[in-house]
């Protein structure tokens, strides 16, 4: 069933010799109805941020280990996090990595283009809040049948008009339309804030990951020289006799065992390679990169640490999340808006004659006005449905968005406790390789003295070799899980995201 439209109460929109002359009553009225407007439905607030003070204890700072990257860490409440974080690692490669990142990733254009659409899509709801105005020309052939003359000839109509068109936003459903729209907006704002940290934290983990392949691949090659030499002092042993063929092929075991090591450690390092082409936006054929040695790496030593209340502020998903919950709360009041009469003002002037010549001559013009009110009376049940749908779409989104919080708070926080574990870990690894080294200087000698057998050499070297493999793995887990902590705690990405791109793309070319 069609809803019931009122009859036009303005004048009749026929044809009239008479000049243009709005009746004042009329146009008292509709400024009336628009100055009397109003936004229905629920106007959103942010959610208060967390009613807490700390993240999760921590002591003042961790402990330090004799080793590079073994630094202590001091975490620093309230302080702001920079934004560009990736500096205090104190690298030239690593901040050349990220910025060509920054600069040229296809994420990040794709990301700028979702916020220009975003932004433009306000602009387009915006539209409604102004009178529409319309213009046409044209000409009409008709017979005397259409004129009410039977028998007359056909003949043409010229016509041109200026229409203007108005729907007062009494219930502010226009309104509400680009609340919602400006949401999605900062939607596409956080998310392009969201794709820079995302990025430059995949770059720099990405980057100790390569620096800690290349330092492990050097520390296999020397073990396996190591136990090539061990291999051919066995050998030479077993010409005189001193030593059995069980020791030989014991020992050449041990050389192939560890040089099979180094083609998944090479592989797993070209695959860091090409990832890393990926994220500047490179073919893995055209990216160049300098090699990033794991001692020139520094470990940023003051860790700045956000209160509460300012990481619900900084973190892009969180914000992403209060954007959705500003977007289901304007479709609430859309839904409530639609349920409401729609008041349209219409208004035209124009001219008409029987050669194009003649138009806007004297007696041809034409003018209507009209105000048409349109009442919703049966529509199948689908507008309030569509409002029940909306208000339940704002508890999910409102369920969300702790979610997301609660989500963000418990990454702070493992972030936190891994750097804590991580400087404990690497102290305990420093001392296993000092402690495993001194033990494979001390049989190595005392094989050589007929003191010790091949066996006991092997298994010191193995067990040096592991040590040493976790070190290097502890160093570079300290760099990786500190950058993880940065883009935990919202990576510095504040303000408009714009001005961002320019910093980052300025100081890229320099």
């Amino acid at each position: 069933m069609e809803p019931a439209r009122k009859p036009n109460l303005g004048a009749s929109p026929t044809s009239t010799r008479k000049s243009f002359h709005p009746d004042p009553h009329f146009v008292a009225l509709a400024l009336a109805l628009l100055l009397a407007g109003c936004a229905v439905g629920p106007d959103f607030r942010a959610p208060a941020a967390p009613a807490t003070d700390t993240i999760i204890a921590l002591p003042a700072e961790t402990v330090a280990a004799d080793v590079p990257t073994g630094d202590a860490q001091r975490f620093l409440a309230g302080r702001p996090v920079p934004a560009q974080w990736w500096r205090f690692f104190a690298n030239a490669e690593l901040d050349r990595r990220v910025e060509r990142a920054l600069a040229h990733s296809p994420t990040v254009a794709s990301a700028q283009a979702a916020l220009r659409q975003a932004q433009e899509g306000v602009n387009a709801a915006r539209g409604p809040l102004l009178p529409s105005l319309d213009a046409g020309i044209g000409a009409t052939r008709q017979n005397g049948l259409a004129a009410g003359q039977p028998g007359a000839s056909p003949f043409t109509v010229h016509h041109a008009s200026a229409s203007v068109g108005y729907t007062l936003d009494l219930f502010g459903g226009v309104r509400r339309g680009i609340e919602a729209q400006s949401a999605l907006a900062d939607l596409a704002a956080y998310q392009l804030e969201g794709t820079y940290l995302s990025l430059a934290a995949n770059v720099a983990t990405t980057s100790f990951l390569e620096a800690s392949l290349r330092e492990q691949i050097a520390a296999t090659a020397e073990i396996v020289e190591v136990y090539r030499r061990q291999y051919d002092l066995v050998a030479r042993q077993n010409e005189i006799g001193a030593k059995s063929q069980a020791d030989v092929l014991l020992a050449q075991s041990q050389v192939a065992t560890a040089s099979a090591q180094l083609p998944a450690l090479r592989k797993a390092l070209a695959q860091t390679q090409t990832q890393l082409a990926v994220y500047v936006g490179a073919l893995p054929s055209e990216a160049e990169f300098a090699a990033l040695d794991l001692d020139e790496i520094s470990l940023p030593q003051d860790i700045p640490l956000s209160l509460p209340s300012t990481l619900v502020r900084e973190r892009p998903d969180i914000r992403i999340a209060e954007a959705q919950l500003h977007q289901a709360s304007a479709q609430v009041g859309i839904a409530t808006a639609n349920l409401f009469p729609t008041i349209t003002l219409s208004g035209s002037y124009g001219s008409q004659a029987a050669r194009s010549g003649d138009l806007f001559g004297s007696g041809s013009e034409a003018w209507s006005l009209g105000l048409n009110l349109l009442q919703p009376v049966f529509r199948g049940g689908s507008l309030r449905a569509q409002k029940r749908a909306a208000e339940a779409g704002l508890e999910r989104a409102a369920a969300d968005y702790r979610t997301t919080v609660l989500t963000a708070f418990q990454n702070v926080a493992d972030s936190l406790r891994a750097l804590e574990l991580d400087a404990e870990g690497l102290r305990a690894q420093a001392a296993a390789v000092e402690a495993t080294a001194a033990s494979l200087a001390l049989v190595d000698v005392q094989f050589r003295e007929g003191a010790a057998s091949q066996l006991q050499v092997l298994d010191a070297t193995r067990q040096y070799q592991q040590a040493r493999i976790a070190l290097i793995q502890a160093r570079a887990a300290r760099l990786t899980d500190t950058a993880a902590l940065y883009a935990a705690l919202g990576g510095g990405w504040r303000g408009d995201p714009n001005s961002t791109t320019a910093t980052v793309v300025d100081t890229a070319s320099n």
